[in-house]
Protein backbone atom coordinates (compact mmCIF):
# COMPACT_ATOMS: atom_id res chain seq x y z
CA UNK A 1 0.00 0.00 0.00
CA UNK A 2 1.27 3.51 -1.09
CA UNK A 3 0.55 6.68 -0.04
CA UNK A 4 -2.58 8.00 -2.62
CA UNK A 5 -2.21 11.57 -4.05
CA UNK A 6 -5.07 14.15 -5.21
CA UNK A 7 -5.28 17.44 -6.47
CA UNK A 8 -7.89 20.10 -5.76
CA UNK A 9 -8.03 24.19 -5.72
CA UNK A 10 -8.86 26.47 -2.55
CA UNK A 11 -9.56 30.18 -2.72
CA UNK A 12 -6.27 30.76 -1.72
CA UNK A 13 -3.79 27.38 -2.12
CA UNK A 14 -3.27 24.61 -5.02
CA UNK A 15 -3.51 21.97 -2.40
CA UNK A 16 -1.75 18.48 -3.05
CA UNK A 17 -3.40 15.71 -0.64
CA UNK A 18 -1.71 13.02 0.49
CA UNK A 19 -3.67 10.52 1.56
CA UNK A 20 -1.88 8.16 4.36
CA UNK A 21 -2.89 4.71 5.50
CA UNK A 22 -3.42 4.26 8.76
CA UNK A 23 -3.41 0.99 9.68
CA UNK A 24 -0.21 0.32 12.09
CA UNK A 25 1.22 -2.22 9.84
CA UNK A 26 2.03 0.86 7.25
CA UNK A 27 3.08 3.30 9.15
CA UNK A 28 6.33 3.38 7.22
CA UNK A 29 4.05 4.51 4.35
CA UNK A 30 2.51 7.15 6.51
CA UNK A 31 5.81 8.18 7.39
CA UNK A 32 6.46 8.53 3.79
CA UNK A 33 3.50 11.13 3.35
CA UNK A 34 4.34 12.96 6.38
CA UNK A 35 8.09 13.96 4.66
CA UNK A 36 6.45 15.64 2.21
CA UNK A 37 3.55 17.50 4.44
CA UNK A 38 3.66 21.31 5.12
CA UNK A 39 0.30 20.82 7.28
CA UNK A 40 -1.86 17.44 7.89
CA UNK A 41 -5.47 16.58 8.56
CA UNK A 42 -5.66 14.46 11.53
CA UNK A 43 -8.80 12.06 11.02
CA UNK A 44 -10.54 10.96 14.38
CA UNK A 45 -13.37 8.40 14.16
CA UNK A 46 -15.94 9.68 17.05
CA UNK A 47 -17.46 6.84 17.47
CA UNK A 48 -18.04 5.42 20.58
CA UNK A 49 -15.37 2.72 21.04
CA UNK A 50 -13.39 3.32 17.96
CA UNK A 51 -11.88 6.81 19.26
CA UNK A 52 -11.16 4.90 22.36
CA UNK A 53 -9.55 2.03 19.84
CA UNK A 54 -7.40 4.43 18.03
CA UNK A 55 -6.39 6.67 20.76
CA UNK A 56 -5.40 3.36 23.18
CA UNK A 57 -1.63 3.88 24.38
CA UNK A 58 -0.45 0.67 23.10
CA UNK A 59 -2.78 -0.54 20.22
CA UNK A 60 -4.09 2.57 18.59
CA UNK A 61 -2.30 4.56 16.11
CA UNK A 62 -3.33 8.55 16.61
CA UNK A 63 -0.65 9.14 18.94
CA UNK A 64 1.77 7.40 16.74
CA UNK A 65 0.80 9.68 14.09
CA UNK A 66 0.75 12.78 15.81
CA UNK A 67 4.45 12.05 17.24
CA UNK A 68 5.16 11.25 13.64
CA UNK A 69 3.97 14.94 12.58
CA UNK A 70 5.68 17.20 14.81
CA UNK A 71 8.64 14.89 14.42
CA UNK A 72 9.11 15.86 10.49
CA UNK A 73 8.34 19.94 11.45
CA UNK A 74 4.43 19.56 11.05
CA UNK A 75 3.23 22.62 12.92
CA UNK A 76 -0.16 23.17 11.08
CA UNK A 77 -2.96 20.55 12.18
CA UNK A 78 -6.39 20.51 10.82
CA UNK A 79 -8.36 17.94 13.78
CA UNK A 80 -11.37 16.66 11.76
CA UNK A 81 -13.57 14.43 14.25
CA UNK A 82 -15.22 12.52 11.35
CA UNK A 83 -18.35 10.52 11.67
CA UNK A 84 -20.21 12.72 14.36
CA UNK A 85 -23.65 11.73 12.88
CA UNK A 86 -23.07 8.42 14.57
CA UNK A 87 -23.17 9.98 18.14
CA UNK A 88 -25.71 12.45 17.63
CA UNK A 89 -23.76 15.61 16.75
CA UNK A 90 -22.61 15.53 20.47
CA UNK A 91 -21.15 18.62 21.73
CA UNK A 92 -20.52 16.99 24.89
CA UNK A 93 -18.97 13.55 22.61
CA UNK A 94 -16.83 16.33 20.80
CA UNK A 95 -15.18 18.62 23.84
CA UNK A 96 -14.87 15.04 25.08
CA UNK A 97 -12.38 13.83 22.36
CA UNK A 98 -10.90 17.26 22.08
CA UNK A 99 -9.75 17.84 25.51
CA UNK A 100 -7.80 14.09 25.23
CA UNK A 101 -6.28 14.66 21.66
CA UNK A 102 -5.67 18.17 22.65
CA UNK A 103 -4.15 17.57 25.99
CA UNK A 104 -2.09 14.50 24.33
CA UNK A 105 -0.92 17.26 20.93
CA UNK A 106 0.61 20.24 23.63
CA UNK A 107 2.65 16.99 25.09
CA UNK A 108 4.13 16.74 21.64
CA UNK A 109 4.82 20.19 21.39
CA UNK A 110 1.76 21.23 19.17
CA UNK A 111 0.71 25.00 19.87
CA UNK A 112 -2.67 25.48 20.69
CA UNK A 113 -2.63 28.53 17.73
CA UNK A 114 -1.67 26.14 15.52
CA UNK A 115 -4.57 23.41 16.16
CA UNK A 116 -8.04 23.53 14.30
CA UNK A 117 -10.80 21.47 15.30
CA UNK A 118 -13.34 20.48 13.00
CA UNK A 119 -16.64 18.15 13.48
CA UNK A 120 -18.23 16.86 10.66
CA UNK A 121 -19.68 13.95 9.25
CA UNK A 122 -17.73 13.08 5.64
CA UNK A 123 -21.08 9.99 5.15
CA UNK A 124 -24.52 12.88 5.40
CA UNK A 125 -21.86 15.75 3.84
CA UNK A 126 -21.94 17.92 6.83
CA UNK A 127 -19.42 20.61 7.95
CA UNK A 128 -17.01 19.26 4.54
CA UNK A 129 -17.09 22.21 1.95
CA UNK A 130 -19.49 23.97 3.54
CA UNK A 131 -21.24 25.13 6.83
CA UNK A 132 -23.34 22.14 8.04
CA UNK A 133 -27.07 22.28 7.87
CA UNK A 134 -28.49 20.36 10.23
CA UNK A 135 -29.25 21.89 13.32
CA UNK A 136 -27.50 19.04 15.27
CA UNK A 137 -24.35 20.56 14.50
CA UNK A 138 -25.04 24.09 13.58
CA UNK A 139 -26.81 24.90 17.13
CA UNK A 140 -23.83 24.99 18.62
CA UNK A 141 -21.24 24.73 16.30
CA UNK A 142 -19.75 27.85 14.50
CA UNK A 143 -16.55 27.66 13.08
CA UNK A 144 -15.20 26.50 10.06
CA UNK A 145 -15.55 24.03 7.57
CA UNK A 146 -12.77 21.72 6.61
CA UNK A 147 -12.34 22.92 3.35
CA UNK A 148 -12.00 26.63 4.96
CA UNK A 149 -10.08 25.73 7.47
CA UNK A 150 -7.56 24.02 4.84
CA UNK A 151 -7.62 27.48 2.88
CA UNK A 152 -6.56 29.00 6.35
CA UNK A 153 -3.28 27.24 6.08
CA UNK A 154 -0.08 29.61 6.38
CA UNK A 155 2.06 28.18 3.34
CA UNK A 156 5.98 28.13 4.61
CA UNK A 157 8.71 29.40 3.05
CA UNK A 158 10.52 28.45 0.14
CA UNK A 159 14.33 27.73 0.00
CA UNK A 160 13.88 28.67 -4.14
CA UNK A 161 17.32 30.24 -4.24
CA UNK A 162 18.97 26.95 -2.04
CA UNK A 163 20.68 23.92 -4.53
CA UNK A 164 18.39 21.84 -5.76
CA UNK A 165 17.29 19.27 -2.70
CA UNK A 166 14.77 16.65 -3.54
CA UNK A 167 14.40 13.10 -1.53
CA UNK A 168 12.85 10.60 -3.86
CA UNK A 169 9.72 8.87 -2.56
CA UNK A 170 9.81 7.00 -5.50
CA UNK A 171 10.73 6.05 -8.79
CA UNK A 172 8.82 5.31 -12.21
CA UNK A 173 10.79 2.85 -14.83
CA UNK A 174 10.10 3.16 -18.55
CA UNK A 175 11.11 -0.51 -19.45
CA UNK A 176 10.73 0.02 -23.15
CA UNK A 177 12.48 3.26 -23.01
CA UNK A 178 14.96 2.22 -20.26
CA UNK A 179 14.51 5.49 -18.49
CA UNK A 180 13.80 6.27 -14.89
CA UNK A 181 11.54 9.33 -13.50
CA UNK A 182 12.54 10.38 -10.26
CA UNK A 183 9.21 11.89 -8.05
CA UNK A 184 9.04 13.82 -4.68
CA UNK A 185 9.06 17.46 -3.04
CA UNK A 186 11.49 19.73 -3.91
CA UNK A 187 12.94 20.63 -0.73
CA UNK A 188 14.93 23.49 -1.98
CA UNK A 189 16.18 25.21 -5.51
CA UNK A 190 14.39 25.12 -8.73
CA UNK A 191 14.63 22.68 -11.80
CA UNK A 192 13.74 23.04 -15.53
CA UNK A 193 14.59 20.68 -18.68
CA UNK A 194 18.43 20.36 -19.31
CA UNK A 195 19.15 20.90 -15.55
CA UNK A 196 22.12 19.25 -13.88
CA UNK A 197 21.56 16.81 -11.12
CA UNK A 198 23.42 14.05 -9.07
CA UNK A 199 21.31 11.13 -7.64
CA UNK A 200 23.13 10.01 -4.61
CA UNK A 201 24.28 8.09 -2.90
CA UNK A 202 25.22 6.52 -6.27
CA UNK A 203 26.66 9.70 -7.19
CA UNK A 204 25.34 9.46 -11.09
CA UNK A 205 24.85 12.32 -13.19
CA UNK A 206 22.72 13.73 -15.71
CA UNK A 207 20.01 16.44 -16.93
CA UNK A 208 16.34 16.55 -16.66
CA UNK A 209 15.05 15.91 -19.71
CA UNK A 210 11.34 17.09 -18.76
CA UNK A 211 9.30 17.36 -16.10
CA UNK A 212 5.96 17.21 -14.79
CA UNK A 213 4.33 19.15 -11.61
CA UNK A 214 1.24 17.43 -9.43
CA UNK A 215 0.73 15.59 -12.78
CA UNK A 216 1.12 18.18 -15.47
CA UNK A 217 3.70 18.98 -17.75
CA UNK A 218 5.53 21.79 -17.24
CA UNK A 219 8.88 24.04 -17.79
CA UNK A 220 9.88 25.09 -14.29
CA UNK A 221 9.49 23.52 -10.84
CA UNK A 222 10.50 25.43 -7.76
CA UNK A 223 10.66 24.56 -4.16
CA UNK A 224 7.43 23.41 -2.30
CA UNK A 225 6.65 21.79 -5.59
CA UNK A 226 5.46 18.21 -6.25
CA UNK A 227 7.43 16.85 -9.22
CA UNK A 228 8.16 13.68 -11.61
CA UNK A 229 11.43 14.56 -13.20
CA UNK A 230 12.34 12.43 -16.52
CA UNK A 231 16.00 11.89 -16.14
CA UNK A 232 18.48 11.55 -19.02
CA UNK A 233 22.02 9.96 -19.01
CA UNK A 234 21.61 7.86 -15.70
CA UNK A 235 21.23 4.48 -14.99
CA UNK A 236 17.56 3.61 -14.32
CA UNK A 237 18.84 1.05 -12.27
CA UNK A 238 21.02 3.57 -9.69
CA UNK A 239 17.73 5.17 -8.83
CA UNK A 240 15.22 4.62 -6.31
CA UNK A 241 13.01 5.88 -3.38
CA UNK A 242 15.37 6.89 -0.42
CA UNK A 243 18.07 8.14 -2.87
CA UNK A 244 18.15 12.26 -3.19
CA UNK A 245 18.68 13.99 -6.21
CA UNK A 246 20.72 17.09 -5.54
CA UNK A 247 23.02 19.94 -7.58
CA UNK A 248 26.19 18.21 -8.87
CA UNK A 249 28.19 21.16 -7.07
CA UNK A 250 26.31 20.36 -3.86
CA UNK A 251 26.37 16.70 -3.36
CA UNK A 252 24.41 15.70 -0.05
CA UNK A 253 26.53 13.73 2.75
CA UNK A 254 26.11 10.25 2.78
CA UNK A 255 26.97 7.68 5.81
CA UNK A 256 26.56 4.98 7.87
CA UNK A 257 27.87 6.82 11.36
CA UNK A 258 25.56 8.77 12.97
CA UNK A 259 25.29 10.81 16.18
CA UNK A 260 21.89 11.65 16.87
CA UNK A 261 19.80 13.33 19.76
CA UNK A 262 16.32 11.84 20.56
CA UNK A 263 13.71 11.58 22.21
CA UNK A 264 12.50 7.93 23.75
CA UNK A 265 8.59 7.83 23.52
CA UNK A 266 5.67 6.44 25.81
CA UNK A 267 5.40 3.07 25.83
CA UNK A 268 8.77 2.48 24.07
CA UNK A 269 10.89 -0.60 24.93
CA UNK A 270 14.15 0.31 26.46
CA UNK A 271 17.04 1.41 24.02
CA UNK A 272 20.48 -0.62 25.14
CA UNK A 273 23.68 -0.64 23.73
CA UNK A 274 23.32 -3.40 20.83
CA UNK A 275 19.83 -2.68 20.20
CA UNK A 276 18.43 -3.32 16.54
CA UNK A 277 16.59 -0.88 15.37
CA UNK A 278 14.85 0.34 12.09
CA UNK A 279 16.23 3.88 11.13
CA UNK A 280 14.30 6.51 8.95
CA UNK A 281 15.39 9.49 7.34
CA UNK A 282 13.24 11.55 4.77
CA UNK A 283 12.14 8.30 2.35
CA UNK A 284 15.27 6.57 3.71
CA UNK A 285 14.99 3.25 5.73
CA UNK A 286 17.66 1.26 7.23
CA UNK A 287 18.78 -1.68 9.78
CA UNK A 288 20.50 -0.02 12.46
CA UNK A 289 22.38 -1.09 15.92
CA UNK A 290 23.17 1.30 18.52
CA UNK A 291 26.97 1.60 19.05
CA UNK A 292 27.02 3.93 21.88
CA UNK A 293 24.88 5.66 24.33
CA UNK A 294 26.41 9.01 24.49
CA UNK A 295 24.65 11.07 27.80
CA UNK A 296 20.86 11.23 29.48
CA UNK A 297 19.78 15.06 28.42
CA UNK A 298 17.68 17.60 30.34
CA UNK A 299 14.38 17.87 27.93
CA UNK A 300 14.08 21.22 28.78
CA UNK A 301 17.83 22.67 28.65
CA UNK A 302 19.29 19.89 26.26
CA UNK A 303 22.18 19.86 28.68
CA UNK A 304 24.32 16.19 29.47
CA UNK A 305 22.89 14.80 32.89
CA UNK A 306 24.13 11.83 32.83
CA UNK A 307 27.10 10.57 30.62
CA UNK A 308 27.04 6.88 29.26
CA UNK A 309 23.51 5.46 30.63
CA UNK A 310 23.09 1.70 30.65
CA UNK A 311 19.76 2.44 28.88
CA UNK A 312 16.96 5.01 27.65
CA UNK A 313 13.94 4.27 29.19
CA UNK A 314 10.69 6.51 27.73
CA UNK A 315 10.28 10.59 27.96
CA UNK A 316 14.18 9.82 28.17
CA UNK A 317 16.04 12.52 26.07
CA UNK A 318 19.56 11.53 25.08
CA UNK A 319 22.67 11.69 22.96
CA UNK A 320 23.46 8.29 20.99
CA UNK A 321 25.27 6.94 18.26
CA UNK A 322 23.88 4.43 15.49
CA UNK A 323 25.95 2.21 12.94
CA UNK A 324 23.57 1.95 9.61
CA UNK A 325 23.42 -1.46 7.57
CA UNK A 326 24.22 0.39 4.61
CA UNK A 327 24.77 4.03 3.15
CA UNK A 328 22.19 6.80 3.68
CA UNK A 329 22.09 10.30 2.25
CA UNK A 330 21.78 12.52 5.53
CA UNK A 331 22.64 16.02 7.14
CA UNK A 332 22.94 17.44 10.37
CA UNK A 333 19.42 19.36 10.81
CA UNK A 334 21.42 22.01 11.48
CA UNK A 335 21.99 22.09 7.71
CA UNK A 336 19.05 20.60 6.39
CA UNK A 337 15.81 19.78 8.20
CA UNK A 338 14.68 17.61 5.06
CA UNK A 339 17.49 15.49 6.13
CA UNK A 340 18.27 16.09 9.20
CA UNK A 341 15.16 14.17 10.89
CA UNK A 342 15.18 11.07 12.05
CA UNK A 343 12.79 7.90 13.54
CA UNK A 344 13.91 5.24 15.08
CA UNK A 345 10.99 1.97 15.17
CA UNK A 346 11.20 -1.43 16.52
CA UNK A 347 8.97 -4.42 16.28
CA UNK A 348 6.38 -2.28 14.48
CA UNK A 349 6.71 0.92 16.74
CA UNK A 350 7.57 3.89 16.68
CA UNK A 351 10.21 3.79 19.88
CA UNK A 352 12.09 7.72 19.37
CA UNK A 353 12.53 10.74 17.41
CA UNK A 354 14.92 13.42 17.07
CA UNK A 355 17.60 14.82 14.35
CA UNK A 356 20.87 14.34 13.27
CA UNK A 357 23.38 16.08 15.60
CA UNK A 358 26.80 14.89 13.93
CA UNK A 359 27.97 13.20 10.95
CA UNK A 360 30.75 10.71 11.80
CA UNK A 361 33.29 9.63 9.21
CA UNK A 362 34.70 6.52 10.57
CA UNK A 363 38.49 5.99 9.91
Amino acid sequence: MTVAVAYFNSKRHHVVLLDSPGHKDFVPNMIAGATQADAAILVIDASVGAFEAGFDNLKGQTREHARVLRGFGVEQVIVAINKMDIVGYSKERFDLIKQHVGSFLQSCRFKDSSLTWIPLSAMENQNLVAAPSDNRLSSWYQGPCLLDAVDSVKSPDRDVSKPLLMPICDAVRSTSQGQVSACGKLEAGAVRPGSKVMVMPSGDQGTIRSLERDSQACTIARAGDNVALALQGIDANQVMAGDVLCHPDFPVSVATHLELMVLVLEGATPILLGSQLEFHVHHAKEAATVVKLVAMLDPKTGQPTKKSPRCLTAKQSAMLEVSLQNPVCVETFSESRALGRVFLRSSGRTVAMGKVTRIIQDS
